[in-house]
């Protein structure tokens, strides 16, 4: 395992030196000139032309990428265009947090929602609510975000008063880090992030479980006598969770990409929130250095994924 470990982690600077080129290229020759965007509609040539011999953007592609490249190394991302003086990786990094927060609470809801659904449709086949449970959870994780927020809103605030229509706030500290997953201003948004969860692993759940249940060892552990609380926790569900735990791994790389929409419709100080932004001022080093971390997440998650099915299925072995 070891040697496949340590394979996998030297392609990752190759992975995400191409991932920077392409990134790069399309910020440089993509439509748009991000100091036009700044500048506005009516503005100077003369000074359009020094803004870009001070961001070095008058320079050729190769040295404008390789001076990237070595600013990268260094852990510098550059400083923002639409944000004058503020560098990237402050900017993300104290936004991440926030949405880390929002999606790993909506993930945690899906899931356990999704595999109890699952489950409980799978083991009762053919019954009125195996139906009436795939059903509902498709339908609540078809509606977008955008029509489920303003229901929610006025149900739950304007009509009940039990919760917050939008902000963020901190319960409590922890050093310099704000937690909010405690504080009821997250409940909301958790709750529409979660549906898409609880939808997907729901169906996921119900046919892996359907596979399993069928199976000759599950046939083999009732007749030796265990019981039906054992077969359906050792020999069913642990078997029929593999195939979500490959869902709910790479889910946890998009933790780091925030929820665009929902993020912007409350109000959230978060990633996803930024990347908006960013991507209508043209701001390409906040572009750039988002799209590097959500790849990073993503090569660390599969590596995890991977290592996780040795311990889920004894089968699996890693070379």
């Amino acid at each position: 395992m070891l040697a496949y470990i340590v394979r996998r982690l030297l392609w990752t600077p190759f992975v995400l030196l191409a991932v920077s080129f392409i990134t790069f290229t399309v910020a440089t020759f993509g439509p748009g000139d991000p100091v036009q965007v700044l500048m506005g509609q009516k503005n100077d040539p003369v000074i359009v032309d020094r803004i870009r011999q001070e961001r070095g953007l008058d320079k050729p592609f190769y040295v404008q990428y390789a001076n990237y490249v070595m600013g990268v190394l260094r852990g510098d991302f550059g400083e923002s265009y639409q944000r004058i003086g503020q560098k990237v990786s402050d900017l993300i990094f104290s936004r991440v947090w926030v949405s880390v927060q929002l999606g790993a609470l909506s993930l945690a809801i899906g899931v356990a929602i999704g595999m109890i659904f699952g489950l409980i449709a799978a083991l009762n086949q053919g019954k009125w609510y195996d139906p009436v449970i795939v059903s509902t959870a498709l339908l609540l994780s078809s509606l977008p975000v955008f029509v489920v927020q303003p229901l929610l809103a006025f149900v739950l605030s304007r009509q009940l008063h039990l919760l917050p229509s939008s902000g963020w706030e901190c319960a409590f500290y922890v050093g310099p880090m704000c937690i909010g997953v405690f504080h009821p201003k997250i409940i909301m948004p958790a709750l529409i992030l979660s549906l898409g969860p609880i939808g997907g692993i729901t169906r996921l759940m119900r046919a892996s479980t359907m596979e399993v249940v069928n199976q000759d060892f599950v046939r083999t552990a009732r007749a030796k006598g265990l019981s039906e609380g054992a077969v359906r926790w050792r020999h069913i569900t642990r078997n029929s969770i593999l195939p979500v735990f490959t869902v709910v791994g790479l889910s946890l790389a998009t933790l780091v990409e925030g929820g665009f929409i929902a993020e912007t419709l409350f109000g959230i100080p978060g990633v996803g929130r930024l990347a908006v932004e960013a991507f209508f001022a043209r701001d390409y080093p906040v572009i750039m250095a988002m799209t590097l971390m959500v790849a990073s997440a993503y090569i660390v998650t599969n590596l995890v994924i991977d290592i996780g099915y040795t311990f889920l299925d004894p089968r699996i072995r890693l070379r």
